[in-house]
């Protein structure tokens, strides 16, 4: 999806042995258990007792750090992928390791290891403890194991049992009808990639507790060509989800249809007029300007090391009291809903912008600490390769009260941008984000398909352009990068008017 380039990388991420696909305890303790890897307990599923989880946590803490954690991962990623009539590809890569954490102040120790041995896990502590250096020592509570109170997963249906044979059916259905849709389309592609995560955290509060995560996503990419002129568009589908949704909310030919069908809208696209004007943002893959322009600005890393432009904002009016801003890891099934976050805090609807007012940050386990908050279940990782930091799960703009028909009319002559292919926004707020398909807004109405459209703005000031916002809320499927780091999230929006906006295009 996005990749904001402003956000340094973490320089204590990556101390530790590479990825391991197999290795004697996995084979021993994981493929030799019946029934999922859910089912299996802690020590079981890891080799490592919960008595030297303890003594792991106490090491962590041996030269005098504030907090000490152990984030355990197993997880097993597949795709599927066809192109040019064919399956192309299909891998399944295994990833198995625990990292630990150690924090002292604002300061963070981190190493890893994929030998989950209790010596080298011992070694990798004694590396992230040396971040602290003084006698006092914490005590470590004792381990009470805990379940997540949350159930946003589809776990009826699973994927990770199905065989391929199953997958190349539903890959095969997005791509037949992507490329029989028009004779245009001269290339498609589609693949499925689906992973499980099975995570356990242990900490030295005494938390320790398991999450089983699903994640599932079609895709599907068309390109058509008309006397040479070549157009590519994309769509896709997924989410926490099972087998089940792929015939019960979004069928993977719908997946194709949508692909394809926009390829040969943008063949009769022209090139959109340049300069200031109404900008419309349609639903659905318009989240991603609320992501990236709203969304990164209010994480809690960025409020205490005081490089984003909202730090100093929180209780103060930065939008149009039309607009109401959340972030929700709660919702079921969604790309980024989670029970637990990656330090084991519950997650919740956190609200940021209420009313026009800046009123919550989504916060981890430091960067509440620091602004003297609550974590609210927004601490994230990649993988047991890389802290926790704090990341977006589901963010929302909430629903307003017009039609997209009132929107639309409303605008004499402007902008309607529909689908995106990228964007960037920095810490003072300004963004570009590239439009994929826009269409032109004449006396109210939608007429010409545009194309080579860049939107260009500032956070601060969109927010308090935005006139009208409709009820028509639609999600729009990501993968954020930030530090270095990877995330599935979810972003959603109505359709909404921008009193103006500089759109770069070919005059």
């Amino acid at each position: 999806m996005i990749y904001n380039t402003r956000r340094d990388f973490l320089k204590n991420c990556g101390m530790g042995l590479g990825l391991a696909v197999t290795s004697n305890l996995f084979k021993g303790n994981l493929f030799a258990q019946s029934g999922p890897a859910s089912q299996l307990s802690t020590e079981n599923r890891y080799g490592i007792t919960i008595e030297e989880m303890k003594k792991l946590l106490e090491i962590a803490l041996s030269k005098g750090g504030d907090f000490s954690e152990l984030y355990f991962e197993y997880s097993i990623a597949n795709s599927v992928t066809m192109a040019e009539d064919i399956i192309k590809s299909s891998s399944e890569n295994i990833r198995l390791g625990v990292g630990v954490r150690v924090l002292k102040g604002e300061q963070t120790g981190y190493g890893y290891t994929n030998d989950l041995t209790f010596e080298k896990i011992k070694a990798v502590a004694l590396t992230a403890a040396a971040i602290a250096n003084d006698n006092s020592q914490l005590s470590i509570a004792n381990l009470n194991i805990a379940q997540p109170k949350l159930q946003v997963y589809d776990l009826s249906n699973p994927f990770y049992d199905k065989n391929l044979e199953l997958k190349i059916d539903l890959i095969k259905e997005a791509y037949n009808t992507a490329k029989s849709y028009d004779n245009r389309i001269t290339k498609v592609t589609t693949s499925l990639a689906e992973d499980i995560q099975y995570i356990t955290i242990a900490n030295s509060e005494g938390l320790l507790i398991s999450d089983t995560r699903p994640q599932v996503r079609i895709s599907t990419s068309s390109t058509a060509i008309e006397k040479g002129n070549r157009t590519t568009a994309y769509a896709s589908g997924g989410g926490r989800i099972g087998v089940d949704f792929y015939k019960n909310v979004v069928t993977p030919a719908e997946i194709g249809k949508r692909a394809s069908e926009e390829a040969i809208i943008l063949l009769s696209a022209v090139n959109a007029p340049a300069g200031e004007q109404t900008v419309v943002l349609s639903s659905h893959q318009s989240g991603v300007m609320i992501h990236e322009a709203v969304g990164h600005p209010l994480e809690g890393d960025g409020i205490w090391k005081k490089s984003s432009i909202m730090w100093d904002k929180f209780g103060q009016e930065v939008a149009n009291p039309i607009v109401t801003i959340y972030d929700d890891a709660t919702i079921p099934n969604y790309r980024g809903s989670m029970n637990i976050d990656d330090e084991g805090t519950q997650t919740e609807n956190v609200m940021l912008i209420e009313k026009g007012k800046l009123v919550g940050f989504m916060n981890d386990r430091l960067s509440a600490k620091i602004l003297k908050q609550k974590p609210n279940g927004h601490g994230r990782r990649e993988s047991y390769k890389c802290p926790p930091i704090p990341r977006m799960n589901n963010t929302i703009l909430a629903k307003g009260d017009n039609s997209v028909d009132e929107i639309i009319s409303s605008v004499k002559n402007g902008f309607y941008a529909k689908t995106y292919e990228g964007g960037m926004v920095s810490g003072t707020g300004k963004f570009t984000f590239s439009v994929n398909l826009g269409y032109l807004i004449e006396n109210g109405k939608l007429t010409k398909p545009l194309k080579n459209a860049t939107l260009i703005g500032q956070n601060t000031n969109i927010l308090k352009d935005m006139e009208m916002i409709s009820n028509d809320t639609a999600f729009f499927l990501g993968t954020c990068g930030k530090d270095g780091q990877s995330a599935a999230v979810t972003a959603g929006t109505p359709t909404l008017k921008i009193r103006k906006m500089t759109v770069g295009g070919k005059s």
